[in-house]
């Protein structure tokens, strides 16, 4: 049997010197093999792919492309990021079609999205629905030169993001709108962070080119320091100027989102089981449970039994954004249906029920997994999991959100993490991803970003906002704050090769105030004592107080009473006996502390 070859990664362009180290020869010897094919190049000349694979091939590599490489890659995250390529994963392939792109509208908040949206709706509604579209419902369709695309009116990264966070992310294309007068705001970044780390591809928008002040090749230099380089410029970015208010650029951009999305090979099975996502939800006074759904697989009948969340029913009528009734709906189609026994949460997904048994059977197994999450939140990923995590297969990543205190520490810390990452994933194929790097404090919006993307935060000198923190406890997310970048890189080294240990500290869960010294036969010396704050727990480890003199810690809790019963916790505003090991000398006016060691985010 035939040896298999060795493949080696090869960049678009190199030097003779470079191609040497990389497949470990001599440069005598690579050029001998140049001039053996006839080709002279000196030993710091540039070759390209097509020559360096030659050498390559004839000294018993495979030569690839790097840059076919890692456009696989990310076409290969992209199709695993997106909630419908996943539902279709287990359909046959000859039953899969084309279905219409969906997107979405994001960017800064005054920079015109709403506007674009008017403008396209008002003038490419489906022929016979112009001016029918009466009520708001998330989403609606236009017509373009015989093809329909799907718009979902929710422009904003925020409701973007929270609907990822859902395990949902209806979007197949996003719009990143960017105003000719006002060019690249912080807003703007926010947004493509978001959707870059949505793995969704991204055409540009540059609005309001009718002002005076409109400066159009200025906001195309800014997006190409961004990495979103226009196509006219060579780079792979759609960059459409548009004017929402003349009705400028409108038909190109609906173009550009039509070639996009057959780059992308959007499909769906019309005859499949039907799922997609909860879009809205609202509680009619006269119609009961209304809910917009997104269709992304199947058609959704009238009478079909769906499950959305923990909510579920039998469809009784069906709406299109024209408010027109419908008896079905196919992939990429929104409806507004009346059934459900409860709203649904937007970004929540719906499937279909084969009856209200195993649709109740469903939502019972799902309250469950919530009811668990709620006692004690999941954490998406911590620092110390990674190489686990790689090793059984549930991540191929180190995702990462970067904020430091100052713009000229931002590209010292950002550099240094590539460059560990592109070290490690040559080594042992963990590589690292940075979804947003920014000065300032850590934000709920950083938080946000990393629950939706399974990300960890790294804080370098700054604080985390205090709504920021709660919101990372009620997610799960891992902030790792550093004051010494050394740490943070030996850290997220240590991490990836799997020898990162956890770092614990202690937490103070209760405070108690001795009141009264009791001395037992056989028990020893118990302290009478008001529970001050929090709780006191058996199992908990103490350390006592005198004023401002600690007596003693790391004591383990021997008894703890309360009415001469013994218990395992008592509670703020309480009286209870407290029994320490190895310490018996209370006073009055004492303070025992219990404190128990947690791992820090």
């Amino acid at each position: 049997m035939a040896q298999e070859k060795q493949a080696i990664l090869i960049p678009d362009y190199l030097t003779v010197r470079e191609l040497a180290e990389l497949i470990e020869a001599s440069p005598i010897e690579v050029m001998k093999k140049l001039i053996a094919n006839g080709i002279m190049a000196s030993i710091n000349q540039q070759i390209d792919f097509d020559t360096a694979a030659i050498v390559v091939e004839d000294l018993g590599y495979e030569a690839q492309s790097a840059t076919a490489v890692a456009v696989e890659e990310e076409k290969a995250k992209a199709a695993e990021a997106q909630t419908w390529r996943k539902i279709y994963t287990e359909e046959r392939p000859e039953n899969l079609q084309s279905r219409p792109p969906i997107v979405t509208i994001l960017g800064h908040v005054d920079h015109g999205k709403t506007t674009l949206l008017d403008t396209v709706r008002s003038a490419h509604v489906a022929e016979g629905e112009a001016g029918g579209i009466t009520q708001h419902i998330g989403a609606y369709r236009v017509l373009h030169n015989g093809r329909q695309i799907t718009f979902l009116d929710t422009p904003g990264h925020e409701a973007f993001t929270a609907m990822r966070a859902r395990g949902a992310q209806g979007a197949d294309i996003a719009i990143l709108v960017v105003a000719a007068d006002d060019g690249v705001m912080p807003t703007t970044r926010e947004a493509l962070n978001h959707a870059r780390a949505a793995n969704v591809p991204i055409v540009v928008a540059i609005t309001k080119i009718d002002k005076r002040n409109a400066n159009v090749e200025q906001v195309k230099k800014e997006l190409a320091d961004l990495g979103l380089t226009p196509d006219e410029w060579g780079g792979d970015t759609l960059v459409v100027p548009v004017s929402a208010q003349q009705g400028q650029g409108i038909e190109d951009l609906l173009e550009a989102i039509l070639l996009t999305a057959d780059e992308r090979e959007i499909v769906a099975n019309p005859t499949g089981d039907p799922s997609g996502i909860v879009l809205e939800s609202e509680i009619s006074p006269h119609q009961g449970t209304m809910a917009t759904l997104l269709v992304l697989n199947g058609t959704l009948k009238r009478g079909d039994v769906v499950v959305a969340g923990i909510a579920s029913g039998r469809i009784k009528a069906m709406f299109n954004e024209a408010g027109k009734k419908l008896e079905s709906a196919g992939p990429s189609a929104p409806v507004r249906v009346l059934g459900l026994s409860e709203p649904p949460l937007p970004g929540d997904t719906f499937e279909w029920a084969k009856n209200d048994k195993v649709a109740r059977q469903i939502i019972d197994e799902r309250k469950e997994v919530a009811a668990s999450r709620q006692v004690r939140p999941e954490r998406s990923f911590s620092l110390e999991e990674v190489f686990a995590k790689f090793e059984s297969g549930q991540a191929k990543e180190l995702n990462l959100i970067i904020k430091v205190d100052m713009q000229g520490s931002l590209q010292p810390v950002v550099d240094g993490v590539r460059r560990i990452g592109e070290t490690n994933k040559e080594k042992d194929g963990i590589g690292i991803r940075i979804l947003a790097s920014d000065v300032g404090n850590i934000s709920e919006n950083d938080i946000n970003l990393a629950g939706a993307s399974g990300a960890i935060v790294i804080g370098f000198t700054v604080n985390v906002d205090n709504a920021a923190r709660r919101i990372a406890d009620s997610l799960g997310v891992e902030i790792r704050q550093y004051d010494i970048i050394y740490k943070l890189f030996e850290d997220i080294e240590l991490a990836l090769q799997g020898l990162l240990e956890p770092v614990f500290q202690d937490k103070t869960i209760g405070v108690a105030e001795v009141r009264q010294i009791f001395k037992i036969p056989r028990v020893g010396v118990i302290a009478g004592s008001y529970i001050k704050d929090g709780e006191a727990r058996r199992n908990a480890r103490a350390r006592v107080k005198r004023g401002n003199r600690l007596l003693a810690e790391n004591l383990g809790v021997s008894s703890l009473k309360r009415m001469q019963e013994d218990v395992r916790e008592v509670r703020s505003g309480f009286e209870c006996g407290i029994g320490l090991n190895n310490f018996s000398d209370f006073q009055v006016g004492d303070l025992v502390e219990f404190y128990v060691s947690e791992r820090v985010n």
